[in-house]
């Protein structure tokens, strides 16, 4: 015989969702800007995906990976961008992306799971701070309701912290017949604890509709647009993308990753309708690669990288970049893209300015410090 909680726990799953902190709860919001935090974990190769086609030792230094620029889409006479990227051009062309190249955290070693940590607290040093910039970030929005999510099995580290969140996966599990769970209910009806987390698994399961069982990149972004459209939805989400550590096999495997997300960002920006004018999406990494090809036909664990900002509301059509160079002697530590531009600042300046904050209270609360730079501006329309 099940328990009562036992019982919650797989009727919830069968539902057709893992729900984590499942305290999704729908009222009246102060801003109806979004803010979209992608990451790609794994360290993703931005010297192809955002192409330094004009720079005369890239295709030296990258042999058979090169991508050939005459097939990618020209963004300016220096950049190219990847040609799986076909629906990220497209908003590029409308101005509706730019990207930031050559930058980087201010993590300057190559351990997935430090870089990680850095990225997604806002620290200097690894294990430095306790919660998320992105929950420091929730937390500058008025406290009237749940305001931000996780598209993940697990609240990520960005989101963790003092300020209330959710999160939300898609589940492989067949969905519960209706039977299953009006008994539920019925259980949990005069149960003040577990009531109302029922409650919340059952509305979340109803948002997510038919893109809630799924999970590839398609119904991923749906998911998302789902949530975030609804003029009571959440405000901030984050979404995980894994599989960037291209160490071997790195053209077909990498033309995958991009391809996926490009799939995904083009379901979010169909899938918001009108809200896209509102929205604002920052995709990032946790450092970059070699920028010389290894012997497998891959690149290793690097420095500086590529962020993209993507969006209704951002003055795209640019590349953002105080170019380094990939002369030997330009390299850092002469092996690595030389990061010029600061991540921190980046995230800083594109958050402040995507919900309509102060940006230097911004950049003061996500990470605390001078060090980080003056925030970016200008990367959303006022």
């Amino acid at each position: 015989m099940l328990s009562r909680r036992r019982f919650l726990s797989v009727a919830a799953a069968g539902a057709g969702a893992l729900l984590v902190s499942p305290r999704i709860a729908f009222a009246h919001v102060a801003t109806d800007r979004r803010f979209v935090f992608v990451i790609q974990r794994g360290a993703a190769d931005g010297l192809n995906i955002v192409v330094p086609y004009a720079d005369p030792a890239y295709a030296t230094l990258r042999g058979p990976l090169t991508i050939d620029a005459s097939a990618a889409p020209h963004l300016d006479g220096t950049f190219a961008l990847h040609p799986a990227l076909a629906q990220v051009a497209k908003l590029y062309a409308d101005r509706e992306a730019l990207f930031v190249h050559a930058v980087a955290s201010p993590y300057r070693d190559r351990s997935h799971f430090d870089g990680q940590n850095v990225l997604e607290t806002g620290g200097t040093s690894p294990y430095q701070m306790r919660d998320g910039w992105l929950n420091r970030l929730a937390a500058q929005l008025p406290a009237t309701r749940e305001n931000a999510i996780a598209f993940a099995p697990t609240v990520p580290m960005a989101l963790r912290g003092p300020a209330a969140v959710t999160s939300y996966a898609p589940s492989a599990l067949p969905q519960a017949p209706d039977d299953l769970l009006a008994r539920v209910s019925q259980l949990y009806e005069q149960d003040a604890q577990l009531r109302p987390l029922w409650e919340s698994a059952m509305a979340a399961r109803g948002l997510a509709g038919d893109a809630g069982a799924r999970q590839d990149p398609a119904s991923l972004g749906k998911l998302a647009a789902t949530f975030m459209a609804r003029d009571d939805g959440p405000r901030i989400a984050m979404i995980e993308t894994g599989g960037w550590d291209t160490h071997s096999g790195q053209n077909a495997r990498l033309a995958n990753q991009l391809k996926a997300l490009d799939t995904m960002l083009a379901a979010l920006r169909d899938g918001m309708g009108s809200s896209w004018s509102k929205t604002t999406v920052l995709v990032a990494t946790e450092f970059g690669r070699t920028a010389a090809a290894n012997g497998t036909g891959g690149t290793d664990h690097g420095t500086g990288s590529v962020a993209m900002v993507l969006g209704g509301a951002v003055q795209g059509g640019r590349v953002i970049a105080d170019w380094p160079g990939l002369a030997p002697h330009q390299l850092h530590q002469s092996r690595d893209l030389k990061p010029t531009a600061s991540l921190d600042a980046l995230i800083s300046g594109t958050a402040s300015e995507s919900l309509g904050l102060d940006p230097e209270r911004t950049a003061a609360a996500l990470f605390g410090r001078t060090a980080a730079g003056k925030p970016m501006s200008g990367v959303v329309r006022a």
